[in-house]
Order: structure tokens, then C-alpha cells, then sequence
């Protein structure tokens, strides 16, 4: 079905071409779109006997109105304000303008609807070729895809806005999974780096955080060249937005390429996390070290280890910093300046968020 922004902005445009009034008419008889305000929702009676009726047009009371068919079926009403013989023509171009973009949104419709069941598993191989010879979408083509997540405002269509971005790229597959979630399977140029890639994110990213007012995640999966990989690199997306969450909750856009440890700590079964936490901690817990304590130590790590420049960052004494990492090794036996301990326990600080986001969803 096309949108009412579309109809809307095909009739604004034909208006200021032709100088007339255009309204488009639901079968049932309420009007969705029109030039003239008030017209807005009206209920009109007796259109369902018109769609219904053998005439293709009709003129009363000053207006004329003509049928919009889908597939030989009545799906809209044209109406045109004015009896005269440019009235009658505006209106048979006004008709067959939307039904050229039925025609287009059912084929996009297709299509996308092929691309979700492609992105869910939900075709057998030999389906997925014969059906994209069927609706003309090339296989061997380089593509890449991104998954989107934001608040969608019931009144905005995040989508088109989505569609908007690239509106001269008619082989980019725009589909909603959910009330959150978006896909984008973007084609691309051999010559599209990852730079390039990650540039269009940001593109996304910013344009929807504009839109929406809201807060936007968007992940990025790793580019394939074959339809049937195209779910791989959804399912990359999906995962580069969870592992993104838990290790780098203040990104907003992740790069399934670019998660290194966080990505195999992801994949690690649980009870394998939980005997590394218990080896390395020696059976304290994450939540018995303070805030300031954690503070203090990713502060350092984020400094490479540097004691006299996390001391300035954190506006302490240097003296006071060397006091907190004592503490810690007191408690664990591990000393923070040392790479080996540091690293450890950098990875114990990160198994143990992955164990509390996977407990969060134990029921």
C-alpha cells in the first residue's frame, strides 16, 4: 500500500502544475489526502456504489471523480474540483500516477519481503536464486548489512526516512523487523572501504537522531557477494549491537569487525565464565569493589597503564592513585601495573558485565 505522505506529496506536486484541487479518496469513502485542508478525513457517502459501479468516471455536484484500479480492482477515488474538459484530464493523469505507484510499491513490497525472509532463514536455497531471477535482484553483488535501533514514533515512518538517505539507490532494501529495529542491506562499489562503510553509518546515525530526537544505535555487519550470505551479515549486525551494548554502552555505532575481545568473550558459554571470574577473583565479587575503585582502574587502563597521567586526568595525588591500586591487590593478589595482571584483569572486568547483561535475561 503507498503511504499517505506519498500520495500527499504526489497530489501537492501535480497542484502546483496544474492549479487544481486534488483529492484521493479510500474505497470506503474517507479522504487521506487533499490539497484543500478541510477536505482532510472527510467521510464521503455512496463512493463504495461508484467503486463498485462499471464507470470508470463520474462528475457530480462540481466535482469529478475518477477510479484508481489495483489488479482490476477498485483501490482509490481521484477526486477533482472543476467540470471542465482540463479537470477531466487533470484527473486522468492524477489517476494514473497513483496507479503507477501502486504498481511500484507492490513490486518494492515484493522485494522487500523477499530480503526479510532472506534475512530470517525462512528460504530454502534454491528458492532464494529462483526468486530473485523472479523480481530481478542481482546475486553476485556486494552487499553489507546495517541494523538500526531506535524509538519509533507511531507518526513518523522511520523507514522512508531511512529510504530518503539514499534515494537514488533503488537496489538498497529498507524492511522494519520490529517496533525498535530496522535493516538497511546496502549494495556497495568494490570501491567502498571501510571508512566508507562506517561513514554511512554515521550518516544514518545522525540524520535519524535528528528526525527522532531519540536515541539511535546503529551496528554494521561484514560485507558478502552472495544473496544467501546476506543473513549472515544480519546476523554479524545483530550481534555487533549486543556485544556493542554491553562493552561500549556510550557508542552509538558498531562495526562487527572492529569488536575484537568483546566478540569472543560473547561466544563463551556461561559456565566457562563463571569458572574464570571465580579463578581470577577468588571468590569476591565484582560488586564489592567500590565505584570510585572501578573508575579509578579503567581511568588507568584507558591511560596505558601511565600512573602520573590518570592522576592528573582524575584530579588526584599521584600518591592517592598508587593507595587505590595497592587496595586492589590486596583484595586479588593482582598488580595493575604489571601488564600481565592488568590484563587479566581488564578481561575479568569484562566477562563479568557479558555474565551481568546474560543474567539480566534469565527469567
Amino acid at each position: 500500500m503507498v503511504s499517505i505522505q506519498i500520495l500527499q506529496g504526489t497530489i501537492d506536486g501535480l497542484k502546483n502544475i496544474t492549479r487544481r484541487d486534488i483529492s484521493v479518496i479510500e474505497r470506503e469513502g474517507k479522504i487521506v489526502a487533499s490539497t484543500e485542508d478541510d477536505m482532510l478525513n472527510t467521510q464521503l457517502d455512496g463512493m463504495e456504489n461508484f467503486v463498485n459501479s462499471q464507470a470508470e468516471s463520474q462528475l457530480i455536484q462540481g466535482y469529478q471523480y475518477f477510479k484508481v484500479f489495483d489488479n482490476g480492482i477498485g483501490e482509490y477515488v481521484i477526486m477533482i474540483k472543476g467540470e471542465d474538459e482540463e479537470a477531466y484530464r487533470v484527473g486522468k493523469i492524477t489517476a494514473f500516477q497513483i496507479q503507477g505507484l501502486i504498481v511500484a510499491y507492490k513490486e518494492r513490497y515484493d522485494k522487500d519481503n523477499f530480503i526479510k525472509n532472506l534475512l530470517l532463514d525462512n528460504l530454502l536455497l534454491v528458492d532464494i536464486y529462483s526468486r530473485a531471477k523472479k523480481l530481478h535482484v542481482e546475486n553476485n553483488v556486494r552487499r553489507i548489512a546495517y541494523l538500526i535501533e531506535t524509538e519509533i514514533d507511531k507518526d513518523m515512518s522511520v523507514v522512508e526516512i531511512v529510504r530518503s538517505l539514499f534515494p537514488t539507490k533503488m537496489k538498497d532494501f529498507v524492511t522494519a523487523v520490529d517496533e525498535r529495529s530496522i535493516i538497511l542491506v546496502k549494495e556497495l562499489s568494490d570501491r567502498d572501504t571501510t571508512e566508507e562503510i562506517e561513514r554511512m553509518a554515521h550518516t544514518i546515525h545522525d540524520t535519524l537522531s535528528g528526525e527522532t530526537l531519540n536515541k539511535v544505535y546503529v551496528s554494521i555487519g561484514t560485507a558478502v557477494t552472495d544473496l544467501k550470505n546476506v543473513s549472515a551479515s544480519y546476523k554479524e549486525a545483530r550481534m555487533a549491537l549486543e556485544v556493542g551494548k554491553i562493552f561500549e554502552p556510550d557508542k552509538n555505532i558498531v562495526n562487527y569487525e572492529r569488536l575484537g575481545i568483546g566478540r569472543l568473550i560473547y561466544q563463551l558459554p556461561s559456565p566457562l565464565c563463571r569458572m574464570f571470574i571465580g579463578e581470577v577473583l577468588g571468590g569476591l565479587a565484582l560488586d564489592q569493589f567500590d565505584d570510585e575503585t572501578l573508575a579509578t582502574v579503567n581511568k588507568f587502563f584507558e591511560n596505558n597503564l601511565n600512573v602520573s597521567e590518570t592522576s592528573r586526568q582524575l584530579y588526584i595525588h599521584r600518591n592517592t592513585l598508587v593507595y587505590r591500586l595497592d587496595k586492589i591487590q590486596k583484595m586479588t593478589g593482582m598488580d595493575l601495573r604489571k601488564f600481565d595482571d592488568a590484563i587479566t584483569f581488564k578481561i575479568t572486568l569484562m566477562v563479568s558485565k557479558y555474565m551481568g547483561f546474560k543474567d539480566r535475561f534469565i527469567y
